[in-house]
């Protein structure tokens, strides 16, 4: 195991699969950077900085700065995927997926199923995602609900540096369009992180992070940190949470949740999208649906309201779930008795 951050883990990741793969390529805006500059190449690096060093690697046939057009990218990540190349696909911001949306859900997310299984898209499309980074209401949304209700496509949400790298190597080994989350406001944080070059994190394969008989908290990215601080604070009550970090929401580990609320029989779920259609909706319905005789109490979602994602900083530390409003709706269903 090594230490490194979020971004390091992405970086790293992409050098190592394009290293192994001559057939993955990645593009997307501002991934080179400096282009026509007095800086040359790579006087940006993208961004993020999850592209540094890959343009002197790999080559400008491999590392493609495209147009400010995010429609071009997705439509050109399709046709590489269906050439046989492994694309992967960076949208500077999730916010800025409607406008690829039809190449994304209409055709990349379709081409398996109509052309019955004689084709498939090994494409990964990545975009950073929430709010937390004070960028205000067009680059700040969750979209993953969106995203998650659109068959054909895999959804996958790393919260860790180790998750990443797991979860993006089997992104871009996977033979299907994977959507791959990165919340921007964990792009600093650092964790313990595999060494193995085949290392994979299979999908549809939650990670319990806290272990505990009374409450399960369901969550993932930036908010699971906090759902993990609310069960710590809890477990010195001789409460004990059993916090389980999705990783994937499609596929989504139904067996995990169920399992955990059948010992538990309370549910709390930490969503930063907004109430209405979420994913913290979706899941207590599943588990009012599939597991309502072990259930002790309603289950409960803690969204932001919904409204846009305000600019202001103490208005937008307001929006998201905080420690106090999370540990509250813990609070709330150990309430029932």
């Amino acid at each position: 195991m090594v230490k490194m951050m979020y971004r390091e883990a992405i970086l790293s990741t992409i050098v190592e699969e394009m290293t192994r793969d001559p057939n993955v390529v990645v593009l997307g805006e501002d991934i080179v950077g400096g282009m026509g500059t007095a800086g040359g190449p790579e006087a940006i690096g993208g961004i993020w900085s999850t592209s540094i060093g890959l343009f002197g690697k790999f080559g400008a046939n491999r590392v493609i700065d495209t147009p400010i057009s995010e429609s071009a990218i997705m439509g050109a990540a399709a046709g590489l995927a269906l050439a046989g190349k492994r694309p992967v696909a960076e949208l500077m911001f999730a916010d800025f997926i409607g406008v690829s949306l039809d190449q994304i859900w209409n055709q990349m997310a379709k081409f398996r199923y109509m052309f019955g299984g004689k084709t498939k898209c090994p494409a990964v499309i990545r975009m950073a995602y929430g709010a937390g980074f004070n960028a205000a209401a067009q680059h700040s949304q969750a979209v993953h609900q969106i995203l998650t209700g659109m068959p054909g496509l895999k959804v996958v949400m790393p919260t860790t540096p180790n998750d990443v790298k797991g979860l993006l190597r089997q992104a871009i080994r996977d033979d299907d369009p994977v959507i791959f989350l990165e919340h921007k406001a964990l792009y600093g944080s650092s964790g313990e992180v595999s060494e193995d070059l085949d290392y994979v994190i299979p999908f549809g394969h939650a990670r319990l992070s806290r272990a505990g008989g009374d409450v399960t908290i369901v969550s993932t990215g930036l908010l699971l940190g906090r759902c993990e601080k609310v069960a710590d604070m809890l477990a010195a009550e001789g409460i004990g949470c059993d916090v389980i970090d999705l990783r994937t929401t499609s596929p989504i580990d139904e067996e995990a949740i169920l399992d955990s609320v059948e010992v538990t029989g309370r549910l709390v779920v930490v969503d930063e999208a907004p109430p209405r259609c979420s994913m913290a909706s979706d899941i207590c319905a599943t588990v009012a649906e599939k597991a309502f005789a072990s259930l002790k109490a309603p289950p409960l979602g803690v969204n932001p309201p919904h409204t846009p994602v305000p600019f202001a900083r103490e208005l937008e530390s307001a929006y998201l779930p905080s420690v106090e409003k999370i540990e509250a709706a813990v609070r709330k269903v150990l309430s029932f008795r």
